[in-house]
């Protein structure tokens, strides 16, 4: 039995009615952020083609456990265990220091009562520190000590340039405040031999200073703040103090983190995590923050690819180009080069004065 024309062309319309349907929910999926587990009434799991798929089976859930677990335990190794922070100390290297002279010895809580109400001379950062009776060193001014002398310092330069003569200005001003307060008297370094030394120190700072950047780019759907969270935590990321960033720690307690994850920060500020899209992150490593030792360029790498392959991103500059293998290892032999440099001018990565001076 043969079907007549309109019967033949309601079918072919149905068809094509049909296709065109399929296309807009596939297109939808596409075009929906990928959820973080557990957002929304029920238990999502992101997946790759960025559509979401009910809860998984209790073997793959396991299987997921076993691979984040793998990844923290690869993260602990490249990592130190956990030190205790170093409080800030004067250093030659990068500080003009002055020299308070005392009749006789204060207590730490005069001290504190007259410390200037800020620590910066403009854009630069000084520090006060006395003699203690009882420990023979330097230290931070503190309740219950008492102090024969004092030195302050203020910084000779920072990524914002060298110290110039208003801010030692600035810094004298407060310094002979403070003298004045304590009964010392202050024998300061001539200005235009500090400002010199800003100078040149400032000018081997901006030739040795590095902070890498990759693009990660989503190949399809965006991601979710909560996506987002969720993916880098499994890489040991957890969130930092600014919106819109995650950081990887460092090995030391309050230390600069090696590596930083950024975003949106509107995206990070939405009411809703997991609904508030993002299409691109950067992951940043400030290479003099960190030592050589612990490899902070390898560990950059590593998040990189990691990352770019869970969350189904591309690996770029920040002009879009893809990156390659072969870029990655030039830049390993220009890093050798200046950590080398660094540690020749007793300013190795990640030592107290070099986190100070490229700050």
């Amino acid at each position: 039995m043969s079907f007549g024309l309109m019967e033949g062309l309601a079918i072919a319309a149905g068809v094509v009615l049909a296709g065109v349907v399929a296309h807009g929910v596939w297109s939808a999926r596409k075009a929906t952020p990928r959820q973080a587990e557990g957002a929304g009434d029920s238990r999502l799991e992101p997946v790759m083609g960025g559509a979401a798929a009910v809860t998984r089976a209790p073997d793959d859930a396991a299987a997921d456990a076993a691979e984040a677990e793998g990844a923290m335990q690869a993260l602990a190794e490249l990592r130190p265990a956990v030190v205790p922070r170093k409080t800030a100390r004067l250093d030659p290297l990068i500080d003009a220091i002055a020299m308070l002279r005392l009749e006789s010895p204060v207590t730490g809580e005069l001290a504190l009562m007259h410390l200037p109400p800020t620590r910066r001379a403009g854009t630069k950062p000084f520090l006060i520190e006395g003699l203690s009776t009882d420990s023979g060193e330097f230290e931070l001014p503190a309740p219950g000590r008492r102090y024969t002398e004092f030195q302050a310092g203020v910084q000779l330069a920072n990524r914002s340039g060298a110290l110039n003569e208003i801010e030692y200005s600035e810094f004298v001003q407060k310094l002979q405040g403070f003298a004045e307060s304590v009964g010392a008297m202050v024998d300061l370094p001539d200005m235009l031999e500090v400002v010199g030394h800003a100078r040149e120190l400032d000018a081997f700072a901006s030739a040795h200073d590095a902070q890498l950047a990759v693009v990660l780019r989503a190949n399809d759907a965006a991601w979710t703040v909560g996506y987002l969270q969720q993916a880098a935590g499994r890489h040991g990321f957890v969130p930092g103090v600014l919106p819109g960033r995650l950081v990887l720690p460092g090995a030391e307690d309050g230390a600069p983190p090696v590596l930083v994850l950024g975003f949106d920060a509107q995206a990070a500020l939405a009411d809703d995590p997991n609904v508030a899209a993002v299409r691109s992150v950067t992951l940043s490593l400030d290479v003099p923050q960190t030592a050589e030792a612990t490899e902070p360029y390898p560990a950059w790498q590593d998040a990189a690819r990691r990352l770019a392959a869970e969350i189904d991103a591309t690996v770029c500059d920040d002009a879009g180009r893809a990156i390659t293998l072969q870029a990655f290892v030039g830049i390993g032999e220009d890093l050798k080069v200046l950590y080398q440099a660094l540690e020749q001018r007793d300013l190795a990565a990640g030592s107290a004065a070099a986190r100070r001076l490229f700050s």
